[in-house]
């Protein structure tokens, strides 16, 4: 949508001004015509001037690109100055790039200006603007002199151009009769439309038809002018107070270039401000995104005024910073609130204030479903009401009135008998206050403004009656101390005791008076409505001196006008309006007047017709509070009634309520009552012991403050005894006694008790006693014995004690026991009396090993804790001497050879015993490790071999004795293949086996071996022989036609070794070839390559724990099997235990670790080929 507006400048007569918008940014068309010949077009830019900043000395122009037909003439001017002087200002057209130059040669710091540049043809012209920055360079003496004598000779700011429409007020002009002040167009510009009758009130303009038609005027312009450098503003938040003691407004502002100056102004004069609101700069203005943000901290009385942002020369936003001299009188207090009740924080002000501003947790906060803000009629009282607290809801509240401002806490307690899962019911209590009588405290206040404003008016007319006397009389009246001075009216006419400039109001039959003070003797007339007025017909004018009086005895419609007085040259006036007070209807009255009984939950309307009448203000009051619509309160005005709605009254709504009706003549009220029934309040305690025997225990309470709005009916009391969680009801009282006699009581024995109060609607809460209530004196048991120590180590001491000799007739439940530290005179108890030790022994573990502690008990009955019994001897916290002993050794310990052996011993002793290791009873070598530790001896051989393999002993010594303990430790691994085996038969059934010792025979003496047999009867491998010491077997039961093979293994330790084979015995052994039909048969061959027959599978075992994988390999010969880990051989890495038992292959790792993921392989090689087969380990952390 294109803009057009008017334009009186730039045109000539009889030609008309069209507002016309560019597609290029920034370039303002106007065009002269209205309508446009076809084929014709006015100027336009298609490349306008960039801004430069350049040094001086340097070469200066500006580039520009107009079309337009007929062609546009282009003409350049600056804002400061002309450019008529074609030795530094040259003007230059390129006809094949249609390009306009302006150039500056050798560019000086004074030519540093805005510029602009016109294209204008007979339809129209484009104009558009563009800033030239000069950078000086060195220092000019000349130029520094004249700047000093220009600062010398006359005001310097004078010199600085000033941007800002509004001046400061010491730069301001006298204002011209008629003339308005710029800060009233500067703030109605950036105004909202419901805030154009409060600002036109404040500058006392009237005529809102004009004012309207100016500022839409205007409001065009400054659109124009701000398109320049943005692209749309919007959101225009004025300035305001923020809860941390800040004032802000914000803008939201799309700017063409970004490198665009942004300036900020308060009352005309620029002030200096920072990107970020820091320690250096009261002012800052942050951007995020779009949005600009204009902060002020520290604020002061003197921060009051007129805050505005320009971009370069345009004005953007205008806002008024009013701060009114206000203090708090009464600060918010800080609420302590129960989760479901309501909470109020209440304030008192210095000067009456219609509004101030509630934040909660550093958010506003706005009259609703969630919050009351109430104001009291003096406008001095504020009170915020936070309804149905949440935990959610505590935090710090915030009040400001001004730049005054207070806090507090809200703390919100849990409801800890509420239901897990289940909302608790709202309550009707209200938490918080100030804890004053802030009404009286208004009242104060009140009274001294009034009495400050009639001081006030007493000094002003002191001051009038002060004025220097007239001079002598003369014929012509004269001013003191001039020869030739007219009247001069020194006060405009009025009512007795009012301003004259305002208009006044008086109430039918009553009678008025307006006066006119002159500063000299001189004669006057009265005139109303322009007719003039004579004494007579209920109107007395009289004079008296200086003093000119109109007098109107009874005041009717007719009296009501304009009222002039005029004395020569000179005259003035004033407005009299006569009306009659509000009045209701009698009826009406008596009907409104009768109070509304409602129920809690429910909703409650008030109703109040009235004649209508023109200027009624119409407000509805409870206790004295003007209630405002919003929250549970709906407040509708019509005509000839207006109504009142509490929605889901609760019991503190219950109050008077009251309707004002209001106009410029006088007020009057209408008053009725809202009582809100409900469940009463809790009695009110401290519940008070009137008696209590062995049998009786008689208690006494007062009524509760808050009845409900109904009679109290009766009470309901409930008993539980101390120690149990179940609560008893023993029967109800009527409402006349707040007294109750329990006969049903154990002597010694405490209880509790709680007091409910009932009317028609419901039980209240409980009202429960503050400790619990013995029945009858208390009577505690004796003295236990002195408790003895049956032993003592540094971790605990064990106590034992006898009985009080005498309970006093009274059961002991339990014992508290106490300690005291040596060389100290404190006893600490070691259990509570409410937690009593049942047993009489009893382990203390709470002490400081190596400290000396003595003990003492007190018996505990249902009255409480008795005397306390002497104190046991002193014992020290250690452990006793005792002998070293070992504790669960092991005397057999095998390690494979390669890895680390470690011998782990734990014993006792006391005290702590010397340790001595020998090997073979010699001492041991300085390369094995010995760790000893509290309890514990640890020896630790890190790479062992075959050779450490050896008795070895530990001895323990200390003063009280010796011990000793011997572990064989075998150093050893898997034993290696026994040598070549030879069959032999020399008896019929038997076959002698031998073979050649496996070579690990003579280093391992717990070496032995192991016979398998197969056959071709069930072709099994079976074991026949175990543990052989030799290296012959005699085989029974061969049979003949057999064929038999024998496998021998060595075994120790660790294990088996691989097997060595037999040669075959049988029926084919010496058997000739038989040709059959000329074929010469094959004997039967086993061999064959390797293949996996069961493959690993994947496992994910947990860090820490075992983790064991197998697989099976067939092949023959036996191929021979190597285990790989993400392709690095781990057959020699002693983390592995790893097997192969006739084909089964085995890997087994105690304890994973990250470390061992991986890709394992199994590869089986023989001399006929190879086979492998792999998975994947993924350890769980």
């Amino acid at each position: 949508m294109i803009r057009k507006s008017k334009a009186t400048d730039g045109t000539a007569a009889g030609q008309v001004g069209i507002k016309k918008k560019s597609k290029v940014p920034g370039v303002m068309i106007t065009q002269f015509i209205e309508t446009l010949p076809e084929g014709k077009s006015h100027p336009d830019f298609t490349r306008k001037p960039i801004a430069l900043t350049i040094q001086e000395g340097k070469f200066a122009f500006f580039k520009a690109i107009v079309i337009g037909d007929p062609t546009p003439t282009v003409t350049w001017s600056r804002n400061n100055g002309d450019v008529s002087d074609t030795s530094r200002y040259q003007s230059k057209y390129d006809s094949p790039s249609n390009e306009h130059t302006f150039e500056m040669p050798n560019v000086a710091p004074d030519q540093a200006d805005t510029y602009k540049c016109f294209a204008t043809n007979e339809y129209g012209q484009a104009m558009v603007t563009v800033v030239l920055n000069v950078i000086e360079v060195g220092f000019k003496k000349n130029k520094a002199q004249k700047q000093a004598a220009d600062a010398i000779e006359g005001d310097f700011k004078t010199v600085l151009k000033r941007k800002s429409k509004v001046h400061p007020k010491s730069e301001q002009p006298e204002k011209k009769e008629g003339e308005m002040d710029p800060k009233f167009w500067e703030l109605l510009l950036s105004a909202d439309k419901k805030d154009y009758e409060r600002i036109c009130a404040e500058f006392g303009v009237t005529d809102y038809r004009w004012m309207l038609k100016k500022l839409n005027e205007m409001k065009k312009e400054r659109e124009e002018e701000q398109a320049q450098f943005v692209k749309s503003l919007s959101n225009l938040r004025p300035i305001q107070v923020n809860a941390d003691g800040t004032a802000s407004f914000e803008i939201d502002m799309d700017l063409i270039e970004q490198s665009s100056s942004i300036f900020l102004y308060k009352d005309g004069e620029m002030i200096p401000y920072t990107k970020e609101l820091g320690d250096k700069l009261k002012h800052s203005l942050k951007k995020i995104g779009k949005k600009y943000i204009f902060s002020m901290r520290d604020l002061m009385p003197e921060d009051a005024g007129l805050y505005q942002l320009d971009v370069e020369d345009v004005n953007m936003f205008s806002t008024d910073f009013k701060i009114p001299m206000v203090d708090f009188l009464v600060k918010i207090q800080e609420v302590k609130a129960k989760e479901r009740e309501d909470a109020i924080f209440e304030c008192v002000l210095s000067n009456p204030f219609a509004k101030i501003l509630w934040f909660g947790k550093n958010m506003p906060l706005e009259q609703g479903d969630k919050y009351d803000i109430e104001v009291s009629e003096d406008k001095l009282i504020h009170r915020l009401l936070v309804k149905d607290c949440m935990v959610a809801d505590k935090g710090i509240y915030c009040a400001c009135a001004g730049i005054k401002s207070c806090s507090a806490w809200l703390v919100i307690e849990a409801d800890k008998d509420a239901q897990k899962g289940k909302k608790t019911a709202r309550k009707t209590t209200r938490a918080g206050g100030s804890g004053q009588d802030l009404q009286k405290i208004a009242k104060e206040q009140q009274a001294k403004l009034e009495k400050e404003k009639e001081e006030r008016k007493e000094q002003m007319k002191a001051s009038e009656e002060a004025a220097p006397p007239p001079a002598a009389p003369t014929d012509t009246p004269v001013v003191a101390g001039s020869a030739a001075s007219k009247p001069r009216v020194v006060n405009e006419p009025t009512m007795t005791g009012s301003h004259p400039s305002v208009v006044e109001a008086t109430t039918t039959g009553k009678s008025a008076e307006l006066q006119v003070k002159m500063n000299i003797d001189s004669d006057g007339t009265w005139f109303k409505d322009g007719k003039q007025l004579n004494s007579g017909a209920g109107i007395t004018i009289t004079k008296d001196g200086n003093s000119h009086e109109l007098r109107i005895k009874s005041c009717s419609d007719d009296s009501s006008g304009i009222y002039q007085f005029t004395s020569g040259e000179h005259s003035t006036q004033g407005k009299v309006t006569v009306g009659d007070v509000p009045e209701f209807d009698p009826d009406d009255l008596h009907k409104f007047s009768k109070p509304v009984i409602v129920r809690a939950g429910q909703n409650a309307a008030f109703k109040m017709p009235f004649p209508p009448q023109e200027s009624l203000e119409v407000n509805w009051f409870k206790d004295g509070t003007e209630l405002k619509d919003g929250g549970g309160v709906k407040i509708v005005r019509e005509r000839n009634h207006s109504r009142l709605l509490f929605r889901d009254c609760l019991r503190i709504d219950t109050g008077e309520i009251k309707i004002q009706l209001k106009n410029p003549f006088g007020a009057i009220e209408a008053t009725s009552k809202l009582i809100v029934l409900d469940r009463p309040g809790p009695p009110e305690g401290p519940v008070k012991t009137v008696e209590t025997t062995s049998s009786i225990i008689e208690i006494k309470w007062n009524p509760p403050k808050d009845d409900g709005g109904s009679a109290v009916t009766n009470y309901i009391i409930e008993r539980q005894q101390t120690g149990q969680s179940l609560w008893t009801k023993l029967g109800d009282v009527s409402a006349d006694k707040t007294s109750f006699r329990d006969r049903n009581v154990t002597h010694g024995k405490k209880y509790n008790y709680r007091i409910y109060a009932e009317n028609p609607e419901g039980i209240s809460d409980a009202l429960e006693t503050a400790e619990s209530i013995m029945a009858g004196i208390m009577i505690l048991a004796g003295p236990p014995g002195a408790p003895k120590v049956v032993s003592a180590s540094k971790t605990c001491i064990n106590l034992t004690w006898t009985p009080p000799e005498d309970d006093k007739g009274v059961p002991i439940i339990g014992y508290q026991v106490e300690k005291q530290k040596k060389d100290t005179n404190q006893w600490i108890p070691l259990n509570a009396v409410n937690e009593p030790i049942e047993d009489i022994k009893y382990a203390v573990k709470d002490i400081t090993e190596g400290s000396e502690y003595e003990f003492r008990v007190t018996a505990i009955n249902e009255s409480g804790s008795g005397d306390p019994s002497p104190p046991s001897a002193m014992v020290c916290a250690k452990n006793p001497n005792m002998r070293p002993c070992f504790k669960d050794p092991e005397d057999f310990i095998v390690v494979r050879a390669g890895n680390s052996a470690r011998i782990k011993i734990c014993f006792e002793a006391e005290p702590p015993p010397q340790i001595t290791w020998l090997k073979d009873d010699e001492k041991i070598s300085a390369w094995i490790n010995i760790i000893n530790t509290e309890g514990t001896s640890q020896l630790v051989i890190p790479n062992s071999k075959r050779s450490d393999s050896a008795i070895y002993t530990i001895k323990a010594k200390n003063s009280v004795g010796e011990a000793s303990f011997d572990i064989d430790l075998r150093v050893t691994d898997e034993p290696k293949v026994p040598g070549p085996v030879e069959l032999e038969q020399t008896v019929h059934g038997k076959l002698v086996i031998s073979w050649a010792p496996s070579p690990d025979q003579e280093l391992d003496d717990c070496l032995y071996y192991m016979v398998s047999q197969h056959d071709s009867l069930n072709r099994v491998w079976k074991t026949i022989a175990d543990r052989l010491f030799t290296n012959t077997y005699t085989a029974s039961n061969i049979l003949p036609g057999t064929e038999y093979h024998f496998r021998i293994y060595a075994k120790n330790d660790m294990g088996l070794s691989d097997p060595s084979p037999s040669p075959t015995w049988g029926t084919n052994i010496n058997k000739v070839p038989v040709t059959s039909n000329g074929i010469i048969s094959t004997e039967v061959s086993f061999e064959r390559p390797p293949s996996i027959l069961v493959p690993l599978k994947v496992h994910t075992p947990p860090k820490g724990y075992q983790l064991f994988m197998t697989c099976a390999v067939r092949g023959y010969p036996a191929p021979t099997v190597s285990w790989y880990l993400n392709d690095i051989c781990i057959n020699s890495d002693n983390n592995y235990y790893i097997t192969n038992s006739f084909g089964v292959c085995s890997l087994y790792i105690l304890r994973v670790r990250p470390k061992d993921s991986g890709e394992y392989k199994v590869v089986a090689v023989n001399s006929f080929g190879k086979a492998e087969c792999s998975a994947k380990i993924f350890v769980r952390d």
